[in-house]
């Protein structure tokens, strides 16, 4: 990372993926012979903080096995440190040991895509949020300031570096669109009012 930042690199970004240490084992740690370990890679994310400040970032993919409630957690752990969370949706990729794993429900993954935002522009965070069996019932706002938050779109589209907006990285052109290159058309963000508070 020193090497870098002397290089000039404007940002670093090492990817977490997982909201758990217990999760992170299984995905790409010692249960599956990888080489890294949720110390060790918490241990970089720091270092490098140090070295850049506020250019560092990673990523937490939703869809691994994580509770809505974990993964706020980790989002708001890492916000705390300065670290910058960029949000993906798990994607089953052939070929692969998840390849059979589904995408992460929708209305979940709305879910957690508002609590992000609300916690990176500190408008909450995840002590003032309920949760019901790991599930945001509350996110800690009052009404008004969630209506317009939902209504501005800004918290369903891509997050992460700054001015990445990645277009169809983790879905299909087809639909559905779990992270929005550009902001939501009204009849889209009347959609995700609609997943949000799904029941399912």
């Amino acid at each position: 990372v020193e090497r870098l930042a002397a290089a000039g690199a404007e940002r670093v970004s090492i990817a977490l993926d997982a909201a758990t240490p217990e999760i992170f084992d299984r995905v790409k740690g010692d249960e599956v012979g990888g080489p890294y370990t949720w110390r060790g890679h918490l241990q970089a994310l720091g270092d490098a903080r140090a070295i850049l400040g506020g250019r560092v970032s990673t990523h937490l993919i939703v869809g691994l096995g994580e509770s809505e409630q974990e993964m706020v957690q980790a989002i708001q752990f890492l916000h705390d440190r300065g670290i910058t969370v960029g949000l993906f949706a798990f994607t089953p990729i052939a070929g692969t040991p998840l390849a059979d794993r589904p995408q992460p429900d929708l209305a979940s993954y709305r879910r957690v895509q508002l609590a992000q935002h609300l916690i990176v522009n500190d408008v909450s965070r995840v002590e003032r949020m309920r949760f019901k069996g790991g599930r945001i019932v509350d996110f800690g706002v009052v009404g008004d300031v969630l209506r317009k938050t939902i209504d501005s779109g800004e918290p369903f589209r891509t997050s992460g570096c700054p001015d990445c907006n990645r277009p169809f990285y983790n879905e299909s052109p087809r639909g559905p669109i779990y992270n929005y290159p550009r902001k939501p058309t009204p009849k889209e963000i009347a959609a995700i009012r609609g997943q949000l508070f799904s029941e399912h």
